[in-house]
């Protein structure tokens, strides 16, 4: 079956965990850079990778690569590209772009030529003067950095962080794509009892108790490329039934999931709910002070308030220094803070074993990872996870 180059796009911080996740699924990685991973894959590898990536923005289908420094090479080089092999004579297409430090800086003009260029090859190719653009929809990307053009098809057509389960929000909620990372990024499996005490509408402990049954996160998503001639349908039937046979019924899974607002809780529990993982969560109104901590070798994740949320300076830094207080006796447990406020560790009292930049957004934060003692006859991943 022939190899197509796919972009695996991703939030910045992420690439190795979605390096990583690649590899797991089979896939070669080609090539890793800021905000994407590259790698190769068949026709159904592509429903593949839609379904099951948890840490990826989008899957982007490479259709080619060039030096455009006018808008002449733009549209001569974009036509040379076999359009005809991916959008059919109905397809709909649109065409967004981006361009950094690039001659070619207007992007509306890139688009409209990309968009002309493209019409043009696929009416010469199909003999047509008009196109009904009533089938299936194509997203086209063109992206400019430093001159290079890299013209690629949306395969995914939502992001994926888009898992069809967020029926209820609060203010501020973490995407589904980074708290799968940090989950990934934790020394937390399956056996190990996992704390959420700022749960909000749920993210991490839903994407935690998705990872634990290995239910794929976009089984709810209708993905554009399932309408794609290039992607058959009994391509994503297999794929969807071997993703079904896959999930894990029969391990308990104990996750517990906290938070003062009591409208946040009964969001979180419908979310839960929809994700199928209700069964693999307890949900509580609390607040983590009276939290009972029994276990020991927990793994504690959480997105507490911080500058841009919810908080003024003075309770945020009340707050850190009542969490690092409590969190700090916790001798035996993991825990791991995201956050963008400046000199958190000073005010937990306890530097971090390992501090990751990662955005919640467009907010820069840091991801305060700090190890306790592996659990005795417990094997679990290496914490670099580089």
């Amino acid at each position: 079956m022939e190899q197509y180059e796919l972009i695996a796009s991703t939030t910045f911080g992420v690439e190795a965990i979605v390096k990583r996740e690649l590899i797991a699924l089979g896939y070669e990685v080609t090539a890793t850079t800021n905000g994407k991973v590259t790698f190769l894959s068949d026709a159904q590898g592509i429903a593949r990778a839609n379904l099951w990536l948890r840490t990826a923005d989008r899957v982007l289908l490479k259709v080619g690569e060039f030096t455009a420094e006018t808008f002449d090479e733009l549209f001569d080089q974009t036509k040379e590209l076999p359009w005809e092999k991916f959008i059919p004579v109905d397809g709909k297409f649109t065409v967004n772009g981006k361009s950094v430090k690039s001659k070619l800086f207007s992007i509306s003009d890139c688009q409209a030529i990309v968009k002309k260029s493209i019409v043009e090859k696929l009416k010469s190719v199909h003999n047509v003067d008009w196109f009904e653009e009533d089938g299936a929809s194509f997203g086209v990307l063109v992206s400019i950095l430093n001159d290079v053009a890299t013209i690629s098809i949306d395969t995914s057509g939502i992001g994926l962080h888009k898992r069809g389960y967020r029926i209820r929000s609060v203010e501020a909620p973490l995407k589904e794509t980074l708290a799968a990372a940090l989950v990934l990024l934790s020394y937390w499996n399956k056996d190990r009892v996992l704390y959420d005490v700022f749960c909000g509408s749920g993210t991490i402990p839903i994407e935690a108790a998705m990872i634990g049954r290995n239910i794929a996160p976009g089984l709810k998503v209708d993905f554009a490329c399932k309408y794609w001639p290039l992607i058959k349908k009994e391509y994503w039937e297999e794929e969807i039934n071997k993703a079904k046979q896959a999930i894990d019924y029969d391990t308990k899974i104990n996750i517990y999931a906290s938070d003062l607002d009591e409208q946040a809780i009964e969001a979180a529990k419908t979310n839960a709910e929809a994700a199928g993982v209700s069964e693999c969560i307890t949900f509580a109104k609390s607040d983590f002070k009276a939290q009972y901590y029994e276990q020991e070798y927990g793994v504690l994740i959480s997105n507490p308030p911080y500058g841009e949320r919810l908080m003024d300076e003075f309770a945020i830094k009340q707050l850190y220094r009542t969490m690092g207080n409590i969190f700090n006796k916790l001798t035996t447990w993991s825990v791991y803070i995201i956050t963008s406020f400046e000199g958190f560790e000073n005010l937990f009292e306890r530097k971090a074993d390992r501090v990751r930049k990662l955005f919640n957004g467009n907010i820069p934060t840091r991801y305060y990872q700090y190890y306790g003692p592996r659990p005795p006859l417990m094997e679990y991943k290496s914490e670099d996870n580089e």
